[in-house]
């Protein structure tokens, strides 16, 4: 059948900041305590008698933490974290970080999302690991609620990080399997992986599997190869947090890219890479967007999703993150249905949950922006 005379052909709509931030997204990878309002920091501190602060002024203080983790070694970037950590030592404050979280990735238009901390860093007030984890999760069903309210939904699932440098990867595995039923969707190992291989957390991974329970660790952010091959071969990782430095396996020629094993396993297994594009800059991973390796594995067509890691640290968002995708390399609506589709089918939730999301919030939303 022909065009109807008159009729005007759907066009797409136009990409631009504030159509990507209404565009449904799925978020995998962000840390809680690296996530924080500037003033809610002031405010906590004060609260709380914290007077380590760099400022008490809302706008110099973001200035301080991007800054600060802008200064390409992840080492110094994690030390900005003694902030956040320091002003959530209270239920009150937990809740409170874990509500406006919830809103803050709603407004950004993101429509799942799974977030993650480590409760071993909130207990120097004295809160138990059940306490702080309870709290975090009425904040983000408060969170949830209120999004709702303004007219966006959002769903938080959470993810229990242990600190690879110490010692308690059991105790938080058994952590996220004992509070499953209360929106806890899986396990993650974060904190430095320079002398701290996922191997020694093997207990921990092995207990997790018995339990049925998800799982993904940090590796390849910060270190190469042999992380990423630990996490997946002998600790059994679902996702790789990061995992940019698969790029390490990729060997550029004049046929064209060829990859090493690895790179291949990791491909054809579809395991999920929770890219993080500003942060890993500001880590040294690479030293622009558009030199990101993430081109490269979108080219060859890795499972790529794209993350914030931590929104304080980076000063972005989903949205900020996705745009300067779309400037670096060109994509359009079809590459960041893609991303987005490949996220939520990499969630942690179960696949009649997903595939709901899927069918009936992403597909539709782009239908729309796409002009069809």
């Amino acid at each position: 059948m022909g065009t109807v005379i008159g009729m005007a052909t759907p066009q797409p709509v136009p990409l631009t900041a504030d159509t990507i931030r209404d565009a449904p997204k799925v978020l995998l990878h962000d840390h809680l305590d690296g996530g924080l309002r500037p003033a809610t920091v002031v405010e906590l501190a004060a609260a709380a008698g914290y007077d380590a602060l760099p400022t008490t002024d809302p706008d110099a203080l973001g200035r301080w933490f991007r800054e600060a983790a802008d200064s390409g070694s992840l080492v110094r970037y994690l030390e900005t974290f003694a902030h956040t950590c320091g002003v959530m030592q209270d239920e009150e404050a937990l809740v409170r970080v874990a509500a406006e979280c919830a809103e803050d990735l709603a407004a950004d238009g993101v429509v799942y999302a799974e977030v993650r901390y480590a409760p071993e860093l909130f207990t120097e007030r004295g809160l138990d690991l059940d306490t702080i984890v309870g709290a975090v999760q009425a904040g983000f069903r408060e969170g949830e609620r209120r999004a709702a309210a303004a007219g966006r939904v959002i769903r938080i699932g959470t993810l229990l990080c242990a600190m690879r440098q110490n010692a308690r990867s059991l105790e938080i595995a058994d952590l996220a399997v004992r509070h499953r039923a209360d929106g806890v969707v899986g396990f993650d190992i974060a904190g430095p992986e320079a002398g701290f291989p996922p191997t020694r957390n093997l207990d921990a991974f092995e207990f997790l599997r018995q339990q049925n329970a998800h799982f993904t660790i940090h590796a390849g952010e910060a270190f190469g190869l042999p992380s990423i091959w630990e996490a997946i071969q002998h600790c059994g990782a679902e996702r790789l947090g990061h995992g940019v430095r698969i790029v390490d396996d990729i060997a550029l020629t004049p046929d064209g890219p060829v990859l090493g094993p690895l790179a291949a396993y990791v491909r054809d297994r579809r395991i999920p890479l929770e890219l993080c594009p500003t942060s890993n800059l500001q880590t040294g991973a690479a030293t622009s967007i558009a030199e990101h390796p993430i081109g490269l594995l979108t080219a060859l067509r890795f499972r790529v999703t794209v993350n914030t890691d931590n929104r304080l640290m980076s000063g972005c968002t989903v949205s900020s993150e996705l745009a300067a995708l779309v400037e670096a390399f060109g994509y359009d609506w079809v590459d960041l249905r893609w991303f987005t589709i490949n996220a939520m089918k990499s969630a942690f939730i179960d696949f009649e949950q997903r595939l709901d999301i899927i069918d009936h919030v992403i597909k539709p939303g782009y239908a729309k922006l796409l002009g069809h």
